[in-house]
């Protein structure tokens, strides 16, 4: 292990964070194998991706079959069947009315991009509104669009034009839903005309800000300040998608409906894919050529995301995603309640996505949520944190975990953050 150490070291460059001191060898599940021989209960599913676990015998087989017949055409050079299909399977399960189309890409930063690309054709408007907090990827736009600083845009400088951004509500920081509204037309009274602003895009739960669910007034606010100003609304389900809610996409949980939503992550099952959809007359927006990318909906990632999609309906995923969250949230709280652990701030949860926050004397405190991952890594289970102050723990286990290891991770947990408080 060693060697390899020294060898990434000198091969890749440091802005490339690395969480673990180990390298995989081989995944099954919710189980990784070591080059040095340890094993690791996975609660990080290679952030957000692998909903279905890792190399699910399906999605193997499904990609393998494809391999036999061709691996890579480009979409709008020479079409192939899967991505309509996909689309047609997509269009039926997004929660808009209407006649609705879709379009894939391959990265999260891809789907986000090109959502606000067709909002602008749409609108002839060039701002953007997104929130503090929030993550919607790494490549221009999406990085300006992204909430949070450190350690995605210090250091950069100036980031595209005509983005602002508005508060996300956070009972717990000290902003209300109202406050979070209130913002929306402070900055359109002090930054940019309502009848400028294309686009207003948000997470129904925030990821990389620490797993925030948004409240159900505040999506209703939301909905109607886009329709006061003809804005599109956009809900970025990149990480919240395919089941990790306990729904196929997290604004099924609202009672308000969105125009466009943008996808990624857990859809391709391992295999890198992204996408939007949204109601036909915006989706068209853009003219022929508008829209694509070399690898845009990879022949490979078409077949695997239509096989995840069966898989969550025929093994209850979103059944699943209810239960195992359900008893990971109960035992947060019983360490909070029942055993009086004042470092646990704050348990929350939307389905299976569940997250614990940390304070000490009264302030967010990330050497805490970093010491839980440590000894949880120690004990054999990967945990990632998040959060703007970095003191949240998020869990991302597979949601086709067997219920014995899932036991087995929820004691580390537990006694992790015993130790860790002790």
């Amino acid at each position: 292990m060693g060697d390899l150490c020294s060898r990434r070291v000198a091969a890749t460059p440091r802005g490339i964070g690395i969480v673990c001191d180990w390298f995989v060898q081989e995944a099954q599940n919710a189980t990784l194998k070591s080059t040095d021989g340890r094993t690791f209960i996975d609660f990080a599913a290679g952030i957000a991706v692998l909903n279905v676990g890792h190399r699910h015998p399906r999605v193997i087989e499904a990609v393998k079959a494809q391999l036999e017949k061709f691996t890579h055409t480009a979409y709008q050079v020479s079409p192939y069947e899967s991505y309509i299909e996909l689309a047609e399977k997509i269009n039926d399960l997004a929660p808009i009315s209407g006649v609705k189309k879709a379009c894939f890409f391959t990265t999260g930063g891809e789907a986000t991009e090109n959502a606000i690309k067709i909002a602008k054709v749409h609108t002839k408007r060039y701002g953007v509104i997104a929130f503090g907090g929030s993550f919607h990827g790494r490549t221009s736009m999406a990085l300006s669009m992204t909430g949070k600083v450190v350690p995605y845009k210090a250091e950069l400088g100036v980031g595209h034009p005509g983005v602002y951004h508005a508060y996300y509500p956070n009972p717990l920081h000290g902003i209300s839903t109202k406050d979070a509204l209130e913002s929306l037309e402070h900055i359109c009274k002090t930054s940019i005309s309502p009848l400028d602003v294309a686009a207003l895009i948000f997470e129904p739960v925030q990821g990389e800000g620490g797993f925030n669910p948004a409240p159900l007034e505040f999506v209703e606010g939301l909905r109607a300040f886009c329709n006061t100003h003809g804005i599109v609304l956009i809900a970025d389900e990149v990480q919240t998608g395919f089941a990790r809610t306990g729904k196929t996409f997290a604004m099924e949980h609202f009672n308000t409906e969105v125009d466009l939503i943008c996808m990624a992550k857990s859809l391709g099952g391992g295999f890198p894919i992204s996408g939007i959809v949204g109601k036909a007359q915006i989706m068209d927006a853009p003219s022929p050529g508008g829209l694509g990318g070399t690898y845009a909906g990879n022949p490979l990632a078409t077949i695997a995301a239509l096989e995840v999609l069966a898989i969550i309906k025929e093994e209850k995923l979103n059944e699943r995603a209810q239960q195992l969250g359900a008893q990971l949230q109960s035992t947060l709280q019983a360490l909070k309640e029942k055993e009086g652990i004042q470092e646990i701030a704050q348990v929350r949860a939307l389905g299976s996505m569940v997250a614990v926050e940390f304070f000490k004397d009264n302030q967010p405190s990330a050497p805490l949520a970093k010491a839980v991952q440590k000894e949880a890594m120690d004990q054999g289970l990967l945990l990632l944190t998040c959060g703007a102050y970095g003191n949240v723990i998020r869990f991302l286990y597979p949601l086709t975990i067997p219920q014995d290891q899932f036991d087995r991770a929820l004691n580390i947990i537990s006694q992790s953050i015993r130790k860790v408080v002790a």
